[in-house]
């Protein structure tokens, strides 16, 4: 049985990923398990007795962090490294982020390249990452980026309520990374677990996106484009540069990871960005007109 700590985009999409596969797993909330409680981490993991545990469990908000810096830093560093800890004998799975590197290198990020975190958000990741190395040496820690889903709060989810009421978006042009789906990212981690669960020596840190890059605008234009025929709504999609759009924290201008290392040992590959938006975006918007009409 898989054990998640964290039931958000992640979690949840791992749960009806794993009942699809008929892999026995439970994703906790946190009002079930919080992080940053020790004693609740180990009741949990002595309860469910579980043969491999995923942190998916964080503190998203990254402009809140700038100004909640020790709650974020509590679950981000403190709760990773607990949970780590807890695992005696079992592997474990942390997810991290691309915001642990400043996005200053010309091309994509590889896992040994150093951590330069922006802001308090990524300087979290990058600490919890840390505790992690040092709790238990049976580890997988994966990095993702730009993060979306059908679930929770999200950059594809805000563009399609925007489209819905706006006549023009503007978003920001000038900032590089790759749109991941929670679904390709919950497909990877469920393709490694076998491995992991065998015990075989594949630990470190590994980088898994969807394939592809674009921008913030490249992401939002595709969102607009797929959900068009549905919906009639064709805004226009205005490039801006980050210093148009100001937000407390700073972000890379090159969020890019090399996945190459996880493909190389694990034989798995993200799914096209752009494939996973159009799929989600249908999906998203075929259930609010769904919904719409029942309501009617």
């Amino acid at each position: 049985m898989i054990l998640v700590f964290g039931n958000g985009q992640l979690g949840q999409d791992l749960v009806r990923t794993s009942a699809a596969r008929q892999v026995p797993l439970v994703a906790l909330a946190r009002a079930q398990a919080d992080i940053s409680d020790p004693a609740a981490v180990r009741a949990a993991i002595a309860h469910h007795r579980p043969a491999l545990v995923v942190n998916a469990a964080a503190y998203t908000k990254v402009d809140l962090a700038e100004s909640e810096a020790q709650t974020a830093f509590r679950v981000n560093a403190d709760g990773a490294g607990i949970v780590c800890a807890a695992c005696t004998g079992i592997p474990f799975i942390h997810i991290s982020t691309d915001y642990v590197f400043d996005g200053t290198k010309s091309g994509p990020y590889l896992e040994d390249d150093p951590v330069a975190p922006l802001n308090v958000y990524g300087q979290s990741k990058a600490a919890g990452e840390r505790a992690v190395r040092e709790a238990n040496p049976h580890h997988v820690i994966i990095r993702s980026s730009w993060i979306f889903s059908e679930f929770g709060h999200n950059f594809l989810k805000t563009m399609l309520r925007l489209a819905a009421t706006r006549d023009e978006l503007r978003v920001v042009a000038d900032q590089h990374g790759s749109p991941t789906s929670t679904r390709d990212l919950s497909a990877a981690l469920l393709t490694i677990a076998p491995r992991l669960i065998a015990g075989e020596d594949v630990w470190g840190t590994y980088h898994f996106t969807a394939t592809g890059a674009t921008t913030f605008h490249g992401f939002a234009s595709r969102i607009v484009a797929a959900q068009a025929p549905l919906t009639g709504r064709t805004p226009r999609v205005t490039a801006i540069t980050t210093a148009e759009f100001p937000s407390p924290a700073r972000r890379p201008a090159n969020s890019q990871l090399d996945c190459g290392r996880f493909e190389r040992v694990f034989g798995f590959r993200g799914r096209p960005w752009t494939e996973e938006t159009d799929a989600i975006t249908l999906a998203l918007v075929t259930a609010q007109i769904g919904s719409a009409q029942h309501v009617a």
